[in-house]
Formats: C-alpha cells, sequence, structure tokens
C-alpha cells in the first residue's frame, strides 16, 4: 500500500483558530488542495461564514482564512490508506505531524476545531501526549466530508459557527 503525504499548513503567524482534518483524501490528493471533493461541505461552509467560496480561486479561499485567523492542517503528516474513508487509514502507519514547532512558531493559537471524528482521536492519541503545555479549547465538529451524511447542511452550517465565534469576540 502506498503511503500518502498530507500537505503544509495553511496559517499565517497570528492565527488563533486551528482547524484540524485527519488526512487529505483522494481527490484532494490530486489537486493539491484541501478540501478538493466537490461534495466535501468544508468550502461551502467556509463560503456562508467567511465568505471563502468555493467558486474563489484556491489561493484567494486560504487567503480568506488566513485574514480571519483561521490557520488549517491535518493531523497526520503521512498515512497508509486505500481510499479517501478514514476508517480505510492503517493505524499502524500514522505519523502526525510536528505539532511542538507549530505551535512554537504560532504562539496565538488558542481554539482547536477538529473536522469530525478521526482528526480528534488521531490528535488526542498522537499529539496531545507531546504537548508539554497544552492549553487550547478543543472542539469535534461534524465531519464536513460527504461520507457523513447523517446531519444535513443546516445542522453543520451551525455547529461550524464555533469556528468563527472566537475570531468575531
Amino acid at each position: 500500500m502506498e503511503l500518502l503525504q498530507g500537505f503544509p499548513p495553511v496559517a499565517a503567524v497570528d492565527a488563533r483558530v486551528l482547524i484540524l482534518g485527519s488526512m487529505p483524501g483522494v481527490a484532494s490528493l490530486r489537486a493539491v488542495e484541501y478540501y478538493a471533493h466537490e461534495r466535501n461541505a468544508f468550502w461551502q461552509i467556509m463560503g456562508d461564514l467567511l465568505g471563502a467560496r468555493r467558486q474563489l480561486p484556491y489561493a484567494e479561499r486560504l487567503r480568506k482564512l488566513q485574514a480571519a485567523g483561521i490557520a488549517l492542517w491535518d493531523v497526520m503528516a503521512s498515512c497508509e490508506r486505500h481510499g479517501s474513508l478514514d476508517s480505510d487509514i492503517v493505524a499502524s502507519s500514522v505519523v502526525a505531524n510536528d505539532f511542538p514547532a507549530f505551535f512554537a512558531v504560532h504562539r496565538k493559537i488558542e481554539r482547536i476545531f477538529f473536522n469530525g471524528a478521526a482528526a480528534e482521536t488521531s490528535f488526542r492519541r498522537h499529539v496531545l501526549p507531546l504537548l508539554v503545555e497544552s492549553d487550547f479549547y478543543l472542539q469535534r465538529l461534524p465531519s464536513t466530508s460527504p461520507a457523513h451524511a447523517a446531519r444535513g447542511y443546516p445542522e453543520k452550517l451551525a455547529a461550524w459557527r464555533a469556528v468563527v465565534a472566537p475570531v468575531n469576540n
């Protein structure tokens, strides 16, 4: 099975919020863009919350997130997985991103939001034990993945409003 490599973080030095996924899916890896799958609700939600709509060029969407104080990354730097489902990730192959180094640079991050359960579980298992002083607010949000159809768009959008709440205070 092929070892998949994730993306670098998208983060301004003054970011206060971090959104974490688990690992980019097949469509994202092909496009070299976060949340590239056309049915993933991430950019629709960011469009409704910040004006970062999918119709905008990718670089412009990322600028809108950064301007709002939001950083974007994944928990995993690499892993083995066939397909795009988090449930297909080979647990023994997971290598976490270097969060201690990331937080040393991005000192203003106060809140971490997880795009689904797999991101949260992986962060708590592989990253949190490595963080000597971690006083972050942690919250799992419903996955924006098209595979997570248990909640409709209005319910997902309502939950994801928490991401912009600390930025707008």
